[in-house]
């Protein structure tokens, strides 16, 4: 049994365990990279920083490893996000060389420091750097040159993991609720009595003459059924500039969530323009909220 199905990477408490542990990955290993850079153009500080930024980037790369391992469990569960998954396993690679690469040159500049310390004391900065290693600088370039890939391979995984949840579902931001304004009332002007009587008697004649809102109930609006489609019908919409498809007795226009679709594009356009009634309930079938996200793009039913 794998670690997928034995649930080790599956969830903790009940919960799901990729987004818990996915910031570990995307906090600490980007942190790390920084650090490093710093430390290598800032001598002085590799000292008292050097062993935290090790230990940061072997903290982010495990990091990185559960979080590939959790979302692989996760999208066992809820289909595969392709692409973030794809960026996802590249970022674990580039994080594992990044540590292996912090780890090779923290323990040359230690070994390099320790043989300047047992030389001669009055050893200046400039003697001390001519007498390090070649090997120190190749590995300390290396180091930054992998803290940079690893940086930008962090904000890509971020962007198409928030991509993979997010994208087409953002709420239409709410317009602004205004109130209509209203003119001002007349100022009260004093009472004029002849003028009040006469008003008060066109008033009454108004009165009289206007007829009376009707009680009895309004015939209530005919409703209309959903569209009907053919499959014939359903197969004319069969391109990635309109895609249909029939589901369980509905038909469904798929064309906006060709690119949103978490499992990628391909698995929409496969069925654009077909009855994909048994591809869907052999992916998602039992599940809530695919069929949810799927009832949201209902056009009619099937006949």
């Amino acid at each position: 049994m794998d670690d997928h199905e034995s649930g080790l990477f599956s969830s903790i408490a009940g919960l799901p365990l990729h987004p818990l542990v996915v910031h570990l990955a995307v906090v600490v290993l980007p942190a790390s990279a920084i650090a490093l850079i710093v430390i290598i153009a800032v001598p002085r500080w590799r000292r008292p920083y050097g062993w935290l930024t090790v230990a940061a980037a072997l903290l982010g790369t495990f990091g990185a490893f559960v979080a590939k391992e959790s979302g692989e469990a996760l999208a066992d569960q809820v289909g595969l996000p392709a692409e973030h998954a794809e960026w996802g396993d590249r970022l674990f690679v580039a994080a594992m060389v990044f540590a292996v690469v912090t780890v090779v040159w923290f323990a040359l500049e230690l070994l390099a420091r320790r043989a300047a310390s047992s030389g001669t004391a009055t050893a200046t900065a400039s003697a001390t750097a001519r007498s390090r290693p070649a090997l120190t600088r190749v590995a300390g370039a290396g180091a930054v040159v992998l803290s940079l890939v690893v940086l930008a391979l962090t904000v890509v995984v971020g962007h198409s993991g928030a991509t993979a949840v997010w994208g087409g579902r953002q709420p239409a931001a709410a317009s602004a609720l205004t109130a209509p304004a209203t003119d001002a009332a007349p100022a009260p002007t004093a009472a004029d009595p002849t003028r009040s009587a006469s008003t008060t008697a066109a008033s009454r004649k108004q009165a009289q003459r206007t007829p009376r809102p009707s009680t009895s109930p309004a015939t209530p609006p005919t409703k209309s059924g959903p569209t009907a489609f053919s499959l014939s019908d359903v197969r004319k919409h069969g391109s990635a500039s309109s895609c249909w498809a029939a589901i369980d007795g509905g038909v469904y226009d798929l064309t906006r969530w060709i690119d949103a679709h978490p499992g990628g594009s391909g698995a929409i356009l496969g069925i654009c323009g077909t009855d994909a009634t048994a591809s869907f309930d052999a992916q998602h079938g039992g599940q809530g909220r695919p069929a949810r996200e799927l009832a949201t793009f209902k056009v009619g039913v099937l006949r």
